[in-house]
């Protein structure tokens, strides 16, 4: 015979439908709540309005108003001292990046200096309203609506995507109305009560949301203050540009790392378990993530060793060369001469063959070929190629150890092999394409101006007649 209990769950357990009804029973009493709340607030309101009830909770808004006008003043000119005054800086097209991120941080923080204080002021005369025994319900509203418009005029200054900015403006108006109608707490505690099957205790759809709009706002202030702090880092003489581009970097992974652990956190999510994940992360660095680890640990040993800087000109043995614009902790920005930007992994710079051209001093020599025809007058030759040398921009003057010259490299086959030899100028030496072709030109218009020859491979060809062919055999 089969066992019942076996057969057929327990009467006595909970099963998903109890779980549904319990779901239901509780979405059934918050909106009664909710609709017996708003009536009341809304009657409240009416009976207010239109006596001195209304008429002194109107002059504490105003004064509140007022008062935080005032008090902003200093305040605000405080904020122009320690953000120095960048009022102009978002609309300066000169202006780097973080320096126009931090003037738009501090135009809005100055504008909202007024209202903070003021509903900061609201908020304070509504417990001293309630004990005198006065009615506080326009004060409330009054609060709760500059609350929210507060916050969306803030975070509406640094989003740009119109959907975003509405969907927060939305959010923030529905808080505002919950708080109204006295349902911002009964609200949070039955989105808490609503439990998604995740995990062994589920997790609250409170939970969900709060992790999400704190992770986003923590990941926000993260990004904005390594902005901040590369900002300041790069006014620092006192520091070298690859300290400055290490310092900010780090500082940038630290602050969103902590972005994340605190949201988390804030999220009652249990840290602990994070240790698998962290397990799951060595794994990949030790087999998937393998390149992008290399490229971590190589960026911090060429910022460490200074044998590379913004502003090198360099040369791999991949063959790409140009200017290092920047040095990140994975990969470096390297813009050639014709103003193509090329993202250069970190290991390229420790495992292959890197030529710096500006590693210690600037100036650097150059040899350029020519050759002219056999008994051409040495003088000449050197006479003409240092008057092209002379017309050239590029050429170092004025330096006696290092004036150009002109030497007779080697007999080949079809000409005298000259070589000129000369010292560049600061500028020059970011431009070898430029730099060559410019001495070329000018070499051949000196050669041309005297009359020497260039010569060009020349080969004989003898036909011998058939009959002549049978001898030779």
């Amino acid at each position: 015979m089969q066992d019942k209990s076996l057969a057929e769950p327990s009467r006595d357990e909970p099963g998903a439908s109890d779980a549904l009804a319990e779901d239901i029973q509780s979405a059934e009493e918050f909106f009664q709540s909710a609709i017996e709340n708003a009536v009341f607030v809304f009657a409240r309101v009416r009976e207010q309005i239109g006596s001195i009830d209304a008429l002194y909770q109107g002059a504490a808004i105003a004064a509140a108003l007022f008062l935080g006008w005032l008090i902003a003043r200093p305040i605000r000119a405080t904020i122009d001292r320690v953000f120095a005054g960048g009022a102009a800086a978002p609309d300066d097209p000169a202006a780097s990046p973080e320096d126009r991120e931090t003037s738009r941080f501090a135009n809005a923080l100055k504008a909202m200096t007024g209202p903070l204080l003021a509903v900061l002021l609201i908020w304070i005369t509504v417990p001293a309203f309630a004990a005198a025994g006065l009615p506080v319900s326009l004060l409330r509203i009054a609060a709760s609506l500059l609350n929210a418009w507060i916050v969306i005029r803030f975070v509406t200054s640094f989003i740009r995507d119109p959907f975003l900015s509405g969907a927060f403006a939305l959010l923030a108006w529905l808080a505002a109305a919950l708080n109204i109608l006295r349902l911002l707490g009964p609200t949070i505690d039955f989105l808490d009560g609503l439990k998604l099957p995740m995990g062994a205790g589920g997790v609250s759809v409170f939970d969900i949301l709060w992790a999400v709009i704190l992770g986003v706002f923590l990941l926000w202030a993260a990004t904005f203050l390594s902005k901040f702090f590369k900002g300041r880092l790069n006014k620092t003489d006192n520091l070298t540009p690859s300290v400055r581009g290490l310092l900010g970097q780090l500082i940038q992974i630290g602050l969103i790392v902590g972005a994340i652990w605190l949201a988390l956190s804030a999220a009652r999510v249990n840290l602990t378990g994070l240790a698998v994940l962290t397990g799951a992360i060595g794994v990949g660095i030790g087999f998937g993530l393998q390149s992008i680890f290399q490229n971590f640990i190589a960026g911090i040993i060429i910022l460490l060793e200074k044998t590379l800087k913004v502003g090198d000109f360099i040369d791999l043995e991949s063959g790409i060369t140009g200017e290092v614009k920047e040095i990140n902790v994975r990969s470096t920005l390297v813009t050639t001469n014709d103003n193509v930007d090329i993202l250069v992994p970190n290991s390229e710079f420790i495992s292959g063959r890197v030529t710096n051209w500006t590693l210690r001093e600037v100036n650097r020599r150059v040899h350029v070929s020519f050759g002219v025809a056999y008994g051409t007058d040495k003088e000449l030759v050197k006479k003409a190629a240092l008057e092209a040398a002379d017309n050239v921009p590029h050429t170092l003057k004025g330096n006696k150890r290092r004036e150009p010259q002109v030497w007779l490299v080697e007999f080949g086959d079809s000409s005298l092999n000259y070589e000129l030899v000369v010292w560049l100028t600061d500028d020059a030496v970011r431009r070898p394409g430029a730099v060559n072709a410019a001495y070329n030109w000018e070499i051949e218009t000196a050669l041309a101006k005297y009359g020497i020859e260039i010569p060009f491979p020349q080969r004989d060809v003898h036909i011998i007649p058939p009959e002549t062919a049978g001898d030779l055999g």
